[in-house]
């Protein structure tokens, strides 16, 4: 979904949402934004000089029209400024959130084991927020419907996960381990 809305001189302003979810304001911790900022200043600092030395190099080659290496080369400089410029863009607009849970409670970076009222089946997640996400290694966002009704939650809780007004299922809490965050646990890619 794209909004318009008009400012004060009568033009449109665009207000496109992130592929995150949402547009942009999204739940990070101090962590997040420290690790995002890290990234940021090795790709302004190292990258970008790397990616301009590469550009440089190709466009040396000769004749641009039929030069693959320098649109290669140009198209990871763009890639990367544009990773830059979003980062920015997410620190900017971010919520700052801590974890107020008690270790008892499921909570940010905590890894929290669920049974599967319908079938028996066990899985285990770790809560992370949206930068950190990643559901084939088992990161659920606080932000997805089982992070949002898994919080503040504690063993033997028995949970409604509704997915949507025609789906739901219920799980109950089997553990919660206070895991933190680990190297795999990165921000994430895109």
């Amino acid at each position: 979904m794209i909004s318009f809305q008009l400012n004060t001189m009568g033009r449109s302003k665009c207000f496109a949402p992130n592929f995150l979810g949402g547009f942009m304001n999204n739940e990070l911790t101090r962590k997040d934004i420290e690790d995002m900022e890290a990234e940021i200043e090795h790709r302004k600092v190292v990258v970008r000089k790397e990616l301009l030395e590469h550009v440089k190099e190709a466009r040396a080659q000769g004749d641009l029209s039929e030069n693959f290496e320098y649109y290669a080369a140009k198209k990871a400089k763009n890639q990367n400024e544009s990773r830059i410029r979003f980062l920015e863009r997410m620190i900017k607009t971010a919520k700052v959130i801590d974890d107020d849970t008690t270790d008892d409670q499921v909570g940010m970076n905590k890894t929290v084991t669920v049974r599967i009222e319908e079938d028996g089946t066990e899985e285990t997640y770790k809560i992370v927020t949206t930068m950190r996400q990643n559901s084939l290694k088992g990161l659920i966002s606080i932000e997805s419907p089982l992070g949002k009704q898994l919080l503040g939650h504690r063993v033997g809780d028995r949970v409604n996960i509704k997915v949507s007004d025609n789906f739901s299922y219920e799980i109950t809490i089997t553990k919660i381990e206070n895991t933190g965050l680990t190297e795999d646990d990165k921000i994430r890619d895109f």
